[in-house]
């Protein structure tokens, strides 16, 4: 079944709300849990059987190809289909339609980490025998989301912007399978919303579009938040990723990194090549970039620490991005969103919260 799929993947955002992790690279290749983003999706594709694979690429596009090639290390063949200029995900979904050439297409919002099986979304939709099959989640609070009400046989009877009264607790995860024919009656050449504009017409037009209902693991990356906790649940097994190294645990150190022996990482931290923990440092569910340095008695909680930064000894670093060579002076505290951008240098004690120096 998989042999005649195609998979699209949607990678061309700016990644905006990471900043400013995402100003030197595209988030779908900032790394998570040791490996960039999009290889444990691209690694959940292949798994499925599917081999064929168009990458649409807008921002940073050339950092794709670099780092995947033909993608060939990942046992895919990928195509780079690029926007010159933002084309929404309709329009980046009918900018690819000339490389085509299954007549089913699987499409994938490149920033979500998800754990359903893809076949059983495939297999919905082929049973279904509808036009285009979306995978909707059930969430806890659905309130920060579009919801799509479904009826009894499946089939989704409307698309519903955010609301304070959600009528379902479904939510769009961001996964489409579309019949062919249906990409080609997209609006060429213009930026089209695929929530917004594609869908509600179809369903005007009495269309059938069947959902994919489950309640798996997913997780939007967009913010730090959610990118954090997301590593954290990789690390830890709590999502599943074929990407992964096994066993799974508190923390994950990867080769070359020097962790002190009196340090303590715990809650699904990840500390990258190269870089350097000091001696009493506690690490909770942070995220350490390749050659970044947490000195000694340093505290770094639910946060990220870009490439080759640097957090002096007793910092106090909570709910915060560091970004890339930015250097964080001793004892600085940094809380509750904080954002320091690259190549920025606090001094020692620069910022505080407390009132002790």
């Amino acid at each position: 079944m998989t042999s005649s799929v195609q998979a699209l993947v949607l990678v061309g955002g700016k990644g905006t709300r990471l900043r400013p992790l995402t100003l030197s690279a595209p988030k779908p290749m900032l790394p998570t849990a040791g490996t960039p983003f999009l290889t444990h999706l691209l690694s959940r594709i292949r798994e499925a059987g599917i081999t064929d694979v168009l990458l649409g690429t807008s921002y940073q596009a050339e950092v794709f190809a670099e780092h995947y090639g033909d993608g060939s290390s990942l046992g895919l063949k990928l195509t780079y289909v690029t926007e010159t200029e933002p084309l929404g995900t309709g329009g980046g979904i009918r900018n690819v339609y000339d490389h085509l050439t299954a007549d089913t297409v699987l499409v994938f919002n490149g920033d979500v980490l998800g754990g359903t099986d893809i076949r059983d979304v495939l297999a919905t939709h082929e049973e279904s025998k509808a036009e285009v099959t979306l995978h909707l989640v059930r969430v806890g609070d659905p309130r920060a989301f579009g919801c799509v009400p479904t009826d009894a046989n499946g089939r989704v009877t409307a698309f519903l912007e955010k609301t304070q009264d959600p009528p379902t607790n479904q939510i769009n995860a961001g996964t489409y399978v579309f019949n062919r024919n249906v990409i080609g009656e997209i609006p060429a050449g213009r930026a089209v919303s695929v929530e917004r504009e594609v869908f509600p017409s179809l369903l005007a037009q009495g269309r059938h579009i069947h959902a994919h209902v489950d309640a798996a693991y997913w997780r939007d990356m967009g913010t730090p938040e959610d990118f954090v906790r997301g590593s954290a649940d990789l690390v830890r097994g709590i999502a599943p990723s074929p990407a992964v190294a096994k066993p799974c645990g508190e923390s994950l150190v990867l080769a070359g990194a020097d962790v002190a022996r009196s340090a303590v990482l715990i809650g699904g931290t990840v500390v990258g090549r190269g870089a350097k923990i000091g001696a009493r440092a506690r690490l909770d569910g942070a995220v350490i970039f390749d050659g970044a340095t947490v000195e000694a008695g340093a505290v770094v909680e639910r946060s990220i620490v870009g490439f080759d930064a640097k957090v002096g000894a007793n910092a106090l670093i909570r709910d915060t991005v560091i970004g890339d060579g930015a250097i964080v002076g001793a004892r600085c505290e940094l809380l509750r969103g904080a954002r320091v951008w690259p190549g920025v240098e606090i001094p020692e004690s620069g910022i505080r919260f407390s009132t002790d120096v």
